[in-house]
């Protein structure tokens, strides 16, 4: 194993750390990708069960987590650009 020495976290002016992704777009990502996954195969198990309506309102759910997700990835993209790839934590 090599040893590299750790850099010290960035802090703000308030104390509060730098990084490079908010927590809250994190989370927002990743459960949006499990309800993306689930809501497309219930409704496509709904579609071959003949339950349309179902299938409806999967596929508008999932339009929804999309929507959500994709929105989350463009708010840690702009962070990245203004505040020069950090940006305060909590």
């Amino acid at each position: 194993m090599t040893y590299e020495p750790q850099q010290p976290e960035q802090t703000s002016r308030t104390g509060k750390p730098m990084v490079p992704a908010t927590p809250r777009d994190v989370v927002h990502i990743r459960i949006g990708s499990f309800a993306l996954i689930a809501a497309l195969a219930i409704g496509a198990l709904a579609f071959a069960g003949g339950i349309v309506w179902l299938s409806v309102v999967m596929v508008v759910l999932a339009l929804v987590a999309a929507v959500d997700m994709a929105m989350a990835i463009r708010r840690q993209n702009q962070n990245r650009r203004t505040r020069g790839g950090m940006t305060e934590a909590g």
